[in-house]
């Protein structure tokens, strides 16, 4: 085994990680036509199980939505979430009075802390041709002296998410898109100001990869003892330091070791590194804690206050069919792109 490698995994559903992540969920589904409400129409619903639809042996779900496909109303606590909407849209609502509608290529950044609600519901967008949607959800845990901060929403809006791009004799390209960390000089955007990633020391990385035919991409030493994995999802095979490894596996790698990926065909992967937090965590569902005790105080809270409360109309809350990609934060400010 190459001397970069510590070890390979299949990678099922949901994708392993290693702490400071506690969850990563990668979703690919071709959604047909729009029936003109933003969701298919009800001749394709035969046969599916409305609410809790997650066959991965179709081509498609509508999760746990009714009539537009998504995530309807439910909370967290305890931990960040980093979407990545690589391709098609997701429209975001929360408990704060927060909303936005992102999409191809941006990056919502959410610190749930002490408890917030939310709905990620995926709008089907187009009437006259299918609607295509892939996306990263990423969970990063949040140290106990963190737990219960306030909650906090970010959008890092694709035009401006930092590229690492490398070419080689034939103009074909290695692009690294740098949600978190650093690589090779280039730099990400500020992190949410509570999250473990906001502490450079901490070398949290998230970076998603395309390496074209014929490429090579160097991921440096990590300076100090952090996990780190790749996630290779689409392409056929990767050379990781000379060592030819298959699709649909987790290579997690030597912190203290170069590694040098290199694609003989087009090659898709993530990303995920970062210092352990090396704290007990305790999950359940949507709630994440250092104890069991910790977890019975969440659900206690979220009982008494529902964290805030439901603002929106909707369980499925989704925006105007005819609004582009926008934030609203909760004290009112509204970006729009």
């Amino acid at each position: 085994m190459a001397k970069s490698i510590k070890s390979i995994r299949p990678l099922n559903f949901p994708w392993a990680t290693q702490d400071p992540f506690i969850f990563c969920a990668y979703h690919k589904d071709h959604y047909p036509k729009g029936n003109g409400k933003m969701g298919p129409d009800r001749s394709v619903l035969a046969g599916r199980r409305i609410g809790q639809d997650f066959d991965p042996n179709q081509d498609w779900r509508m999760y746990h939505g009714q009539e537009i496909p998504g995530f309807p109303h439910h909370p967290h606590a305890g931990f960040e979430t980093v979407t990545i909407a690589k391709e098609g849209f997701i429209d975001h609502s929360d408990s704060l009075g927060a909303a936005g509608r992102f999409g191809n290529g941006d990056v919502q950044w959410m610190t749930a802390g002490k408890g917030v609600q939310h709905s990620e519901m995926f709008p089907l967008l187009n009437d006259d041709q299918e609607n295509p949607l892939e996306l990263f959800q990423i969970w990063l845990n949040l140290p106990a002296k963190s737990k219960r901060v306030e909650p906090h929403f970010a959008m890092l809006w694709a035009e401006e998410v930092p590229v690492f791009t490398e070419k080689n004799e034939d103009a074909n390209t290695a692009k690294v898109e740098v949600v978190a960390g650093e690589l090779h000089g280039v730099k990400a955007l500020d992190p949410a100001p509570d999250s473990w990633a906001a502490d450079p020391e901490n070398e949290v990385a998230i970076w998603t990869m395309k390496l074209e035919a014929g490429t090579k991409l160097t991921i440096p030493a990590a300076k100090g003892e952090v996990n780190r994995s790749l996630y290779f999802y689409r392409g056929q095979n990767i050379s990781v330091d000379g060592e030819q490894i298959s699709v649909n596996r987790i290579i997690d790698l030597q912190p203290g070791e170069v590694a040098t990926l290199e694609a003989n065909e087009e090659a898709y992967l993530l990303f995920l590194q970062g210092k352990p937090i090396n704290e007990p965590t305790v999950q359940h569902g949507p709630f994440v804690a250092n104890s069991q005790q910790g977890i019975m105080q969440i659900m206690q809270e979220y009982r008494s206050t529902q964290f805030g409360g439901w603002p929106w109309s909707r369980q499925e809350q989704v925006h105007d069919k005819e609004k582009g990609r926008f934030a609203l934060f909760p004290d009112g400010k509204e970006e729009v792109r």
